[in-house]
Formats: structure tokens, sequence, C-alpha cells
């Protein structure tokens, strides 16, 4: 297992810089390459990794949560208000509508598998975004709006807004019963993971302050308190659920807000190993895909996927409406919500594991939104901001 691991990581550093050289994103390179290496191609994989895969997904996902809320002031998220609100929930949600009604027609799913699909690729992803918007703050290009930071706060909270209809969804499938309680929650699993998030945080800061600890051990105690209250989800059944990915990001949220020196040295420290858990991530779910089944599904899902991002902008311009923000500036907003990359990698695999019949399906269609939107998004973003954006 050893070995393929290795060939696993190189051959995604590999084509990752090739990416970049492409002035792409390294992300679609990670990507292809656990393709390549893995069963369907030329089969240099360990079966064994495929075993640990989803926890390292889970893993990954809680490593960028928890740097995206280092990197999130709570007086900006304050201070964008009602467009940073909608932000958080409303272009996901219009685009699983979209797939509610596009997908049965391209493909032969029902309309509950094409939710659970929407809210798969639902998501925007923090690993393209987060890194623009923070430099985009650190330039002050557009903050006198507050646009980087709207975006960067609603885009955090949309991901966790996806990953718990996904949550919802996905019990409601495999139950095969349709309840409205079922629906609560998600109001639950918020609450209850800003206030658990919330007494982490504090209780962290209370003990970095009493006991010293360098930076590195404030890291790894930071990362298990986050691990833990993931693996405390499963327990909380019913109509009332609680969201240990969202108390990962609140958690960082509080050390920002109370101890700015620190979440700055915390950010750098989690940027790194952002870096390796982003190359395993992405290779394995590349390693996962049938490439029989995407290649015969390519073409109609690229089209598919287009046509859901049209409702996606069409909830972006709701959520935009009637604020102050100019039209270039609503088409930078826009435009920044279009990569998909991190939470499709995280949880694409998962409904075929769970033995769904559009698992295939779903997990192709995950890939290639990645794929598709990954690279488009960001050039857009970067060929885009010094004509969108004014500095301040």
């Amino acid at each position: 297992m050893l070995i393929s691991l290795a060939v696993l990581i190189l051959s995604g550093l590999i084509l990752g810089k090739i990416s970049s050289l492409l002035k792409l994103p390294p992300l679609p390179g990670y990507l292809i390459a656990g393709i390549i290496t893995g069963p369907y191609a030329l089969g240099l994989m360990d079966s064994k990794i495929l075993l640990i895969s989803e926890d390292l997904r889970r893993a990954a996902l809680i490593i960028i949560l928890i740097k995206g809320g280092l990197s999130l002031d709570i007086r900006d998220l304050k201070r964008a208000g009602r467009p940073a609100f909608f932000l958080s929930f409303l272009p996901a949600v219009s685009e699983i509508a979209g797939a509610a009604i596009i997908f049965p027609l391209f493909f032969r799913i029902s309309v509950t598998d094409a939710v659970l699909l929407g809210s798969v690729l639902a998501a925007v992803s923090p690993a393209v975004v987060v890194p623009r918007m923070t430099e985009l703050i650190e330039r002050k290009m557009g903050t006198d709006k507050l646009i980087p930071q709207t975006i960067l706060a609603g885009a955090s909270v949309d991901d966790i807004t996806v990953i718990v209809i996904f949550t919802s969804v996905l019990s409601l499938v495999k139950s095969g019963t349709f309840n409205p309680l079922t629906f609560l929650r998600i109001p639950t699993s918020v609450i209850s993971g800003i206030f658990a998030g919330i007494a982490a945080g504090k209780l962290l800061l209370f003990l970095f302050k009493k006991i010293h600890i360098r930076d590195t051990g404030k890291l790894l105690i930071i990362l298990s308190v986050s691990f833990i209250l993931v693996s405390l989800e499963p327990l909380f059944t019913g109509n009332f659920a609680f969201s240990g990915l969202l108390s990962s990001l609140v958690l960082g949220v509080v050390i920002r807000s109370v101890n700015f020196p620190l979440s700055e040295r915390l950010s750098g420290k989690f940027s790194k190993i952002w870096y390796i858990s982003e190359v395993i991530l992405f290779t394995l779910v590349g390693v996962t895909v049938n490439l029989n089944y995407a290649r015969a599904s390519g073409i109609p899902a690229v089209a598919a996927i287009s046509t859901c991002l049209i409702f996606r902008t069409f909830g972006v311009w709701l959520s935009l409406k009637g604020t102050s923000l100019n039209s270039r500036e609503k088409i930078f907003t826009a435009v920044s919500y279009i990569p998909k990359a991190t939470v499709q990698a995280a949880i694409g695999a998962i409904p075929l594991s769970e033995g769904f019949p559009s698992g295939n399906l779903i997990l192709s269609c995950a890939v290639i939104a990645i794929l598709f939107t990954a690279p488009l998004g960001a050039v857009l973003m970067d060929s885009l901001k010094y004509r969108l954006l004014q500095k301040e």
C-alpha cells in the first residue's frame, strides 16, 4: 500500500504542477492523476487505499473549514449582512431545484435521485474561492463594498448548507419514505453546530491562555477537537441533528475574533497541512472513477451541469437584489460561485459506497463538475477581477 500511496502522491504533484503551469488550479491535475493510476486505467493502486479514502476525505474537509474559519472576520460578516446571509443558501438551493428538473430529462433517474445529485453538485469550492478572496482582501480590491468578505462568508456557510441538505436527502433516499419533519435537521444542525463551535473555541482559547503550548501543538489540539466534534454527528438521530463540520468552521471564527495574531499563525500552518490533504483528497476521488461510465455520461453531464449553473446564477442575482453592487460586481460574485471541487470530492463517492443504483452517475457527475467548473471559475475570477472590481 505504501508504494501505491507514493505513486498516487507523486503523480498528483506532477500533474498538479503541469496544471498550474497552464494557469489553472492544480486540482484537476490531482484528479486526473487518480483516474490514470486507478483500477479503471493503469491499475496501480492497492485496494486497501480505498478502505481509508472516506476518512481521509472527511479529514481534508475539516482542515479546509478550519482554515476558512481562521480567515473569516465575523465583523465583516455582520457588515455584509443580508447578501451574505442569502448567498449562504439561496444559490445552492436554486441549483438543487434546477438539478431536480434537469437531470431526469438527461438521465433516467428519479426526482429524488436528482435532488441527491444536485446536493452533491451545489457546493462552491472553498479550495478555489477562499485563497482568491483572501488575496482580494489583502489587495483591498472590492473591499469598500465588502465583496470578497461577503463571498468568503457566504461560500463558507454555503458548503455547510449543502452538506446538511445532502445528509438529509441521503437519509431520505435510504429510508425510502418522505417525512417533512426530516428537514428540521437543517436548522437544528446549524444552530447546534454554531453553539458547539463557540463553546469549543472559547474552551481552547482558555486552555491556550493558561498553558503554554507551541503553535504546532495548538494546531494538533484544534484538529483533534474538530475530529471529535464531527465524530459526534452520527449520535444525533431523528429530527434533531448536529453539524460537527459547522462547529469546526465556527471554532476557527472564534479564535480569529478573540486572538487575531494566533489565528494568523495557525492559518499559515493549516495552509501547509491543507496542501498535503488536497493532493490526497483529489487523487483518491480520481481512483474511484469508473472511466467507462464517466465517458458515456460525459457530454450529457456537462450540458446538465451547465444548465444548473444558470439556476445557480439566478440564485446569486436574487441574493444581491437591492444591494449597492453594480452589474459588474454582481457578475464577479456570480463567477465566484461557479467552481466546484472540495465538497464534491468529499461526498461524491458516498452514494456509490452506500450501494445506490445512481451512485456511479453521481460520482461521475461530481468528477466532471470538478474538471469543468474548477478551472473555468478560477480562470474567470483571475482574469475578470481587475475589470470588474475597484481598488479601495
